[in-house]
């Protein structure tokens, strides 16, 4: 998609939202079914995908990693959110990857040291980036997919999460 295309598609609901700011309220939503050894199967829209523990945790590796596709999501909205950055800037970019890796301290969520926090110590996003443009417009467009990158600064600045019991 061009500078124009995206414009065009995002201008109306630019206008609309400056408007009307309920309407640009939504509802993401993710449902899980509990399955037998100790898996969850997710929906993802496009596919079921079947979650398990991972290896550290006693899990056998054949099921998808939670931590795992925590880290996808931010590397699918970091890498959408570029390329929709770049497109609305006109940077050319002829090609570019983002790597997000995290480490964790598995003995937190088993349980095992009081001590050791439960989830992520650490998150990094990794960016190798091919393009002709200058090391300050590469700046800005980093600058602007952090700031816009909606997996990111939820991870960053944190939410509210309530746990209701249906």
């Amino acid at each position: 998609m061009d500078t124009e295309a995206l414009r065009a598609k995002q201008a109306p609901l630019k206008s609309r939202y400056r408007t009307e700011p309920e309407a640009a309220m939504i509802t993401l939503r993710a449902e899980g079914r509990v399955g037998e050894d100790v898996t969850c199967s997710v929906d993802t829209g496009r596919a079921l995908v079947e979650a398990g523990l991972h290896p550290s945790g006693g899990g056998t590796g054949l099921h998808a990693c939670s931590g795992d596709m925590l880290l996808q999501a931010l590397a699918a909205c970091a890498g959408v959110t570029f390329g929709a950055v770049a497109t609305s800037m006109g940077v050319v970019v002829d090609d570019a990857r983002v790597t997000a890796e995290g480490e964790l301290d598995a003995r937190g969520t088993l349980g095992v040291a009081k001590d050791v926090p439960v989830g992520f110590k650490a998150v990094r996003l990794r960016w190798a980036i091919d393009s002709p443009e200058p090391p300050e417009t590469l700046d800005t467009l980093l600058q602007l997919t952090e700031r816009y990158c909606v997996v990111l600064q939820t991870l960053t600045k944190g939410v509210p999460v309530t746990l209701v019991r249906d």
